[in-house]
Order: structure tokens, then sequence, then C-alpha cells
């Protein structure tokens, strides 16, 4: 069976300390002033709190970036992972303009349209988690197959409510998020 990945954004512990941002960066060498994924940080001063955002690639099950790459540069695995051919990338921009997560951008150095990739190729398919998930100092990112009922994204998922982000747009995101719960305790 295929595997079915999900990564969960834990709201309520992310410190906004960018180590997924600067960990993806260093894995994937991607170039300044680009990213693949970076946590927005905004300020709630009628809570006195902070909130973090990750931003970046959700892995739509029904991309939309996929539908519209003439070139088929943009396509999904078997297992559903959005990923992009860069030799097949003409920079035509159709992937970004139908991103509704305004999660594609164009790397400086080859032109070719790029975006988070779960680290595929890098440490997915090696049976390692992203290099952003690894990292986390504070287990804010959750990660695993959620066919596999024993995973750490299982156990998550029986234990919180997740949001998915612009799930209205019907792209069916892999990315979800346990939005901030104010005025309640951290656990």
């Amino acid at each position: 069976m295929a595997k079915s990945y999900r990564l969960i954004h834990d709201e309520n512990v992310c410190i906004g300390c960018q180590a997924c941002s600067v960990a993806c960066r260093s894995q994937n060498h991607v170039p300044e002033p680009v990213y693949k994924v970076q946590v927005a940080i905004t300020i709630k001063p009628e809570y006195s709190t902070m909130e973090f955002t990750r931003l970046g690639c959700v892995m739509c099950d029904n991309a939309p970036c996929v539908h519209v790459c003439p070139t088929r540069a943009t396509f999904q695995t078997k297992d559903k992972i959005v990923l992009i051919d860069e030799t097949r990338c003409v920079s035509c921009k159709y992937c970004a303009l139908a991103c509704p997560y305004g999660a594609r951008y164009e790397d400086p150095i080859t032109h070719a349209l790029q975006k988070c990739d779960f680290c595929y190729y890098t440490r997915l398919l090696k049976g390692e988690y992203p290099a952003c998930v690894e990292i986390c100092p504070t287990d804010a990112l959750i990660f695993g197959d959620i066919n596999d009922p024993q995973s750490e994204v299982s156990q998550k998922l029986k234990k919180s409510a997740v949001l998915l982000p612009k799930a209205h747009y019907g792209t069916k995101p892999k990315v979800m998020r346990v939005p901030v719960r104010q005025g309640i305790a951290h656990e």
C-alpha cells in the first residue's frame, strides 16, 4: 500500500525560532532570498501573544499546480507527493499562479519554480523525516504515514483537532495545523 504522508504544525508549541527554515535551506541548498518553508510571526496585542504560522507547500492531493503545468514538470508520486522536475520546467509560472497557498517561488539561479518537497529525494526516500521535522526543538512539526495507526502523526490526529488550510478550495492538503488555543495552558 502506498504511504499517505501528513505533516501537522502544532501552533501551540511552535516558538517561531525559524530552525525549520534554516534546516530546509541547508538540506536543500535553497538560495537567498527565497525559502521553501518559513514561519510567519503575527503579534496579537489583544492577547499579549504571538502566533506562528507555517508557510510553504501543503502537498495537495488535488494539486492545482500539477493540473496547470504545460510540460508536466510538476507531478505527483504514487504516494501523492508533489515534486518538480527542474529539467522540464520552463519558468512559465502557471503553477505559482494556480497555487492558492503562495508556496511557489522561482529559484534565482536555475529559474525553475520550486517549493517544499518534504525532502523527498534527500531524506524521505531514505526513510528519514524532512529536515524541518528533525530539527524542530519543540516538536511542533509532526510527520508520518497516516496509513500506519501507530505513527506519531496518526496518534496526534486522534488527540488534536486540526484545520486544513483553505480547505474550501478542494485541494485536500496534506499539511494541517493545530490552531492556537488562546488562554489555554500548553500541554
